[in-house]
């Protein structure tokens, strides 16, 4: 077992024990990641804040449900996903469906990016996205959840999450034709 591995068993074995001291170890060791991950969901800062916050309150209330068949990191960083997607759910985001029919002839069609562009870049024009396109997009693109897991999170039809996909993608494609990274 190597030693960061280690040091987060012994950190976490001390959170289930409600130890105080370990609950801020474990926080300072994720919570810069899981801020990034929650301003994907909402561009606002202190929302992404509070949102991170809430979840970390959940992390350490369940953390005795913690089974360690994924590591720790991977299982906050679903706790904050799941925070954000419900942040969202009570906003309202009205997410569209396209009528199944017209989907059927809905064509994506390729493209390739420019090879200067950066991930930073990309990730700014995602956030430029309406957050309905933006949750689609960080779900499937990034956070790599399949269009059935995208409905059950967010509620919706699978005809809805990949019409979402694909008018966030063609959004985005138009935002990175703009800046000539397409």
């Amino acid at each position: 077992m190597s030693k960061t591995v280690y040091l987060n068993t012994k950190i976490v074995e001390d959170c289930v024990q409600n130890k105080a001291k370990a609950q801020m170890q474990l926080y300072d060791l994720y919570c810069n990641a899981m801020f990034i991950i929650a301003q994907r969901y909402v561009k606002d800062t202190f929302i992404a804040e509070d949102i991170m916050q809430e979840a970390f309150i959940k992390v350490f209330k369940n953390i005795q449900h913690f089974k360690g068949e994924v590591s720790i990191g991977a299982w906050i960083k679903k706790i904050v996903i799941n925070q954000c997607i419900d942040y969202l759910k009570k906003k309202k985001i009205e997410l569209v469906a396209l009528n199944e029919n017209k989907h059927n002839l809905a064509i994506e069609n390729d493209w390739l990016v420019d090879d200067e562009i950066s991930i930073s870049h990309i990730k700014t024009a995602i956030n430029s996205l309406p957050e309905k396109y933006s949750v689609v997009i960080n779900l499937y693109l990034i956070e790599g959840y399949n269009h059935k897991e995208i409905a059950q999170i967010l509620n919706i039809t699978e005809v809805a999450s990949r019409s979402q996909l694909m008018r966030g993608k063609n959004k985005l494609k138009g935002i990175l034709k703009q800046l000539n990274y397409v």
